[in-house]
């Protein structure tokens, strides 16, 4: 099975990219993320000629999760069980939109458990699906903005209601891989330079904490092959030539199941895909797996 992750920042944007890369590198599941399409607008038919199966989730401003499969398309979960909304009201921020990670740049207390009074619905940030036997889950964490800010909050507690999601799927012993953008850079060897983002949201303790505790569960981090430099970055900065000079970030994450990341025959960031005009700021994750 080849799997591959990308967030395509805007599918309508990005369709003509994404419908030939879809050509050319047939895999065959995509998680794709930060679609900013409405489920109901996703471009179902113009992918579907490609042989792939839809499952999205997105209310048409910001954020959007989708799954695409040639190998069956079953248990389609949108979100999960106790995942968090934001509530801008109660916080007197605006919600999420277009981020940028540069920006700015474990447990978690009772107020912080929706980034406000929980009253809010949750954003479409999360889409599970069975593809092939394997459980697949498609996710676009929340940016966090500053550290000092309601939405560091709600990263934090989505990120822990992730993992109690998590830890009732994985008990059931089945094949899990969650792949998408987290939003996290693992470690400083995973940001261009680390001085630069001392004090940003993306590096904080806290946050790697959060990896971290999926990572307990028993998720392993499929680290993909470096296809320019020492660092397998996957995300470039569209402002003063960033991609060019390769001062990026890894963070788009593909977590595996022990019994999935025993399997992996080759994992590649796909920089092709980054390059030409009105690219993604992403580069997909392309992962071959022996199932």
């Amino acid at each position: 099975m080849r799997l591959a992750t990308w967030n395509v920042n805007s599918v309508k944007a990005r369709l003509p990219r994404l419908v030939d890369w879809l050509a050319g590198v047939r895999p065959d599941v995509v998680c794709l993320q930060e679609t900013k399409c409405a489920a109901g607008g996703f471009p179902v038919e113009q992918v579907g000629e490609l042989g792939y199966a839809v499952a999205a989730h997105g209310d048409g401003r910001w954020n959007g999760v989708a799954l695409l499969s040639r190998v069956g398309l079953d248990e389609v979960s949108r979100g999960f069980p106790g995942e968090p909304g934001f509530d801008a009201l109660a916080d007197g921020v605006p919600p999420e939109s277009p981020e940028s990670p540069e920006t700015g740049a474990g447990s978690t207390p009772p107020e912080a458990r929706a980034g406000g009074t929980g009253a809010a619905p949750p954003e479409a940030r999360a889409i599970g699906a069975t593809c092939g036997g394997l459980r697949v889950w498609s996710l676009y964490a929340p940016n966090g903005r500053t550290v000092d800010s309601p939405h560091y909050r709600y990263k934090l507690a989505w990120f822990a209601a992730f993992r109690e999601a998590l830890e009732s799927e994985l008990a059931t012993g089945s094949p899990l891989v969650a792949c998408g953008d987290y939003n996290v850079a693992p470690t400083d060897a995973d940001v261009w330079d680390p001085a630069q983002f001392a004090g940003s949201t993306h590096v904080t303790p806290a946050e790697r904490q959060a990896l971290a505790g999926l990572r307990e569960l028993g998720l392993r981090d499929v680290v993909p092959t470096a296809m320019k430099g020492p660092h397998p970055f996957t995300y470039w900065d569209y402002r003063a030539g960033m991609f060019h000079q390769n001062k990026g970030m890894r963070i788009d994450l593909v977590y595996a199941a022990a019994g999935v990341a025993d399997r992996v025959r080759s994992a590649y960031v796909d920089r092709e895909a980054r390059k030409g005009k009105a690219p993604s700021d992403h580069a997909p994750i392309v992962v071959d797996l022996d199932l």
